[in-house]
């Protein structure tokens, strides 16, 4: 740390937080109302007090705050060892004067579904700072580009956006029939860094930024067994920038069949009629790609993906990459999405429901965590339980859950009472009921009972379209 840097006069953090949404609005009001302009000079944002200190807040409460980065310091270790502001007006020194350079990721390897491992790249906690504010500025910037087609890590928007639109165009009357399910392969790993800084450049003249992001995609990974390796494409998959980063490579996708659907209406309405109509839906780099027409031109349209993500650097994964038609039902974010008739009549409708990946998952886990051992008491069980159900029937409640509920109900019921029972295996069952569930049938341990997914209240999310609110709008 740099002991002579002068003293600053820090806002307080309501203060660099109001500060900060102005001028987000003031650029993203910039942006939107000129599609052709081009930022010259917000390198000086990047080191201003407010958004370092408002990026200092949103690292220090993030989940990953305990994580070290190659020098081994946590966010917390920073705030007991230098003090915040210390830390903050060495690191400010460092990006004012463009001494600053990024240390390379410590690459950790997170296992997925299927067996497979996915790259997780830890940044040190003064990158991931100055990737915040990064990130503060270029956001709203970026925002008023970004089409809606995509819900993935962009502020107000979520998943069951994107599923309520494919719902929404897959029924009466849209009836898009036909859906293309688009996998990226290893999208974080692959992304071309000269064609993503070319997209930088489109907005962003200035210079000093574009080396920052340039110096960010460039810092290296470091593996305890392989050693410091040089990163040659890709953005590391875990860093704060880069899901800002990937949205802005994957527009080139939003952009060609956005521009494919505005070239349909312009046609005669003859010729437009004889046309297949495509609607994608993007979570990040899960896609949709829904289109009312033959398989043959699903076809057609999933070659022209594979040569618009070509333009980035990116390839279709050719065994995850189907086309499925919406009686048969597809698998997108957890859900399953298809078309059967309602029980009782003779209409069909859409339906979304957790998918049966989804349900293995969370069994798998509630297994996994009933294998608690048996000397602790009943208590830790279920607040280890409690969290992860209540989590997962959040995300499912908007659908037709209400059966997989009850199922879970009685899965996880029998897990924990056979726990119980191993615990206990002398104690019977009126003597269980007793001191485990207050004389009913459903555990409890004192004031904490088991989460009842059984008793989760299904609900409709609603499509919202263009009316997704503006995070920027209300201070414009």
């Amino acid at each position: 740390m740099n002991a002579d840097a002068p003293p600053l006069e820090w806002p307080t953090l309501g203060q660099a937080e109001r500060r900060v949404r102005e001028i987000q609005a003031k650029l993203h009001r910039w942006a939107g109302e000129d599609s052709g302009r081009r930022f010259q000079d917000v390198f000086n944002l990047v080191h201003d007090p407010a958004f370092l200190l408002v990026a200092w807040h949103r690292v220090r409460g993030n989940r990953g705050a305990r994580s070290a980065g190659v020098d081994g310091a946590s966010a917390f270790y920073v705030e007991q060892r230098y003090g915040v502001q210390a830390f903050l007006a060495d690191l400010r020194l460092e990006v004012k004067t463009q001494t600053f350079r990024p240390l390379p990721v410590r690459e950790r390897m997170i296992p997925k579904a299927g067996g497979r491992l996915r790259r997780l790249g830890i940044a040190t906690v003064r990158d991931r700072v100055v990737q915040a504010a990064l990130k503060l500025v270029l956001e709203p910037i970026w925002e008023a580009d970004f089409l809606p087609c995509s819900y993935g890590f962009r502020p107000k928007r979520r998943a069951h956006d994107a599923i309520a639109e494919i719902r929404t165009f897959a029924s009466a009357p849209h009836r898009y029939e036909w859906a293309l399910e688009g996998d990226i392969a290893a999208c974080f790993d692959e992304i071309s860094h000269s064609a993503l800084l070319d997209r930088v450049r489109q907005r962003i003249t200035d210079r000093r930024v574009v080396a920052l992001i340039k110096a960010f995609l460039k810092a290296g990974i470091f593996n305890t067994e392989t050693g410091l390796r040089d990163s040659q494409a890709g953005t590391p998959q875990g860093g704060i920038l880069s899901p800002l980063l990937a949205n802005l490579a994957l527009t080139v996708l939003d952009e060609h069949f956005d521009r494919q659907a505005r070239q349909n209406r312009a046609l005669p309405r003859r010729q437009r009629q004889r046309r297949p109509v495509s609607r994608l839906s993007r979570y990040a780099d899960d896609w949709v790609l829904l289109v009312k027409g033959e398989r043959a031109d699903v076809e057609q349209m999933r070659d022209e993906a594979a040569t618009a993500l070509a333009t980035m650097g990116l390839r279709l994964s050719p065994e995850k990459t189907t086309i499925t038609h919406i009686d048969e039902g597809l698998d997108f974010l957890g859900w399953r999405i298809q078309r059967h008739r309602k029980p009782g009549t003779v209409k069909s409708y859409v339906y979304t429901y957790p998918s049966k990946k989804a349900v293995a998952a969370v069994t798998r886990k509630v297994r996994t965590l009933s294998r608690l051992n048996r000397n602790f008491p009943l208590e830790v069980l279920l607040l280890n339980l409690n969290p992860a159900l209540r989590g997962w029937c959040a995300y499912f409640q908007p659908g037709v859950s209400a059966a997989t509920f009850r199922y879970l109900r009685a899965f996880t019921w029998r897990r924990v009472i056979g726990w119980i029972r191993r615990k206990h295996p002398g104690m019977t069952w009126q003597q269980l009921r007793r001191r485990y569930c207050h004389g009913g049938w459903w555990p409890t341990d004192g004031e904490i009972a088991l989460f009842d997914p059984g008793r989760m209240q299904t609900t409709r999310y609603r499509y919202r379209g263009a009316a997704i609110p503006n995070p920027w709008a209300s201070t414009a």
